[in-house]
């Protein structure tokens, strides 16, 4: 019962999760972004004290549960592992390896250092829910609106528009490729080794699993009973159990129950744990040499951040002076860029849930430690003037919840307006559309010369929504853009001028 139990609730959060991402319409409750708040890097980012004090309470209690249950790139890898297993291609069975501690730790501290040097990426390259949410919104994504538009053109063609089309587009080529590797990577160690990724790479696996070799919960080998036949070794996706000595390391054990279901002798019981010399499962002598290497091996990485830095650049147009954008626009909510290389693990979520498609990947616009997390771009649309989902289904903090009104105010750039660029000035010929898709007012038309009208603007009640660059006509570069704010402003109070309207009596033409 303890396995169905395990794989039923899996199953319910992992479909949940992955659905969430993939979900554009609106189908599931908003209310589930909560599943998204208790996965344990984000929690921790948020300094989420209720879900870190629960992750760490029911691990200390019956071990990595937290691993096979909630964290979602720990069920895919069940899954893969679980594909080919039925597929019968697997070289051999599962075997007992000994705990690569030393790497293990060595990925913790070094994503730790790097975070507090200001290079997030690492944490977030390696965070298992951040990186499984890229894989989905990247890779899964793209093949699920594939899928849509498919049946949107079927059932179309038979008069009926339940489905609609929706443009599929490649967001950022780094953070594609970055999915790509780590699909490829977690899904060919899953494929071959089981829970190799968790038990080696996954820093929320190795803090986990030092937690656990204090659980009052274990999964025990009788050993009056056992015959160290290795079959409980064999059905092990952890490796972690060695049927020859009868010893499991708890370090790395992820509670799957897959042992205590295998085992033909019922050899094995999860219960409360009493021998503590029984389940010793590592010498004193190889933690002391961990602890040892543990800095040095952490700071070895740190020898990379030059040759990161040299990479900087700035994005220039060609043949012009100006820059496109000075400052990279953060979402609505960021508080400012380094307050969101702070917090946020680049999970994607906000890129994936935002209606209007003005989210997208970072490359360099924050810096190396800022590469993947969120920026605003205006070529596919802009800011609702309304909407406040991605401030509020943020699991890390990194975005502060927004109210309807907070965001009206919520200044997060100013326009700027080049005359030498606008048609009006260039072609002698009325637009206007930056002003009309103003929702602040902040651009406004003007008298300029021979009836024309030309935009002028306010940057002070400007939030930077893009509604005038998204729209503006002028094209390679665009006569108004918005510059972001290093620190998010509150915007002067904007009024609507009244306009005094006309009673038509008759056609106006």
């Amino acid at each position: 019962m303890l396995k169905i139990l395990r794989v039923i609730i899996s199953i319910i959060i992992f479909i949940l999760i992955t659905f969430y991402f993939l979900d554009f319409s609106g189908i599931l409750p908003y209310q589930l972004h909560g599943l998204m708040q208790i996965q344990f890097i984000p929690a921790l980012l948020m300094i989420n004290i209720i879900a870190l004090v629960c992750i760490t309470v029911i691990t200390l209690l019956f071990g990595r549960i937290y691993c096979s249950v909630i964290c979602p790139m720990g069920v895919f890898q069940d899954v893969v592992s679980r594909i080919s297993k039925f597929i019968n291609l697997r070289k051999s069975p599962n075997r007992y390896r000994k705990s690569k501690n030393i790497l293990r730790w060595s990925i913790v501290g070094s994503a730790f250092i790097l975070f507090c040097l200001g290079y997030t990426v690492v944490l977030g390259t390696v965070d298992p829910y951040s990186a499984y949410g890229r894989i989905v919104v990247h890779l899964f994504k793209p093949l699920y609106l594939l899928g849509n538009n498919l049946l949107a053109v079927i059932f179309n063609s038979f008069g009926s528009y339940i489905f609609y089309r929706i443009e599929i587009v490649m967001l950022s080529f780094y953070s594609f490729m970055t999915a790509i590797l780590t699909l490829f990577l977690v899904g060919i160690l899953a494929w071959t080794n089981g829970r190799f990724y968790c038990n080696t790479i996954c820093p929320v696996g190795t803090v986990l699993g030092f937690i656990s070799r204090f659980s009052l919960f274990k999964v025990q080998i009788n050993a009056d009973k056992c015959n160290h036949c290795g079959l409980c070794t064999k059905g092990c996706k952890s490796s972690c159990i060695d049927s020859k000595s009868g010893k499991i390391d708890y370090s790395c054990c992820v509670d799957c129950f897959n042992c205590i279901n295998i085992c033909h002798r019922k050899c094995l019981s999860f219960a409360i744990s009493l021998n503590k010399k029984r389940q010793k499962n590592s010498l004193p002598s190889e933690i002391d040499r961990q602890k040892r290497q543990f800095l040095l091996s952490g700071l070895s990485t740190v020898i990379a951040i030059p040759v990161a830095w040299a990479q900087e650049t700035t994005t220039m147009l060609k043949g012009k002076k100006r820059t496109v954008r000075e400052t990279a626009i953060s979402p609505p909510g960021a508080i400012s860029a380094d307050h969101l290389l702070k917090h946020c693990s680049s999970c994607h979520l906000c890129i994936a849930k935002c209606p209007s498609n003005v989210l997208k990947p970072a490359f360099m616009e924050y810096g190396v430690g800022g590469i993947m997390q969120p920026i605003m771009y205006f070529e596919k649309g802009f800011c609702n003037f309304d909407c406040t989902v991605c401030s509020n289904i943020c699991p890390n903090g990194a975005l502060k919840s927004l109210s309807v009104e907070e965001k009206h105010l919520m200044q997060v750039g100013r326009v700027v307006f080049d005359e030498d660029v606008c048609i009006v000035y260039t072609e002698g010929t009325n637009c206007g559309a930056c002003s009309e898709h103003c929702p602040t007012q902040a651009v406004k038309m003007i008298p300029y010369k021979d009836g024309l009208t030309i935009p002028y603007i306010d940057p002070d009640i400007c939030v930077g929504c893009g509604g005038c660059e998204f729209i503006c006509p002028t094209r390679p570069y665009r006569a108004i853009h918005i510059e972001g704010n290093k620190i998010q402003q509150q915007a002067k109070a904007f009024t609507i001028e009244q306009t005094n309207e006309k009673e038509i009596t008759d056609f106006g033409f």
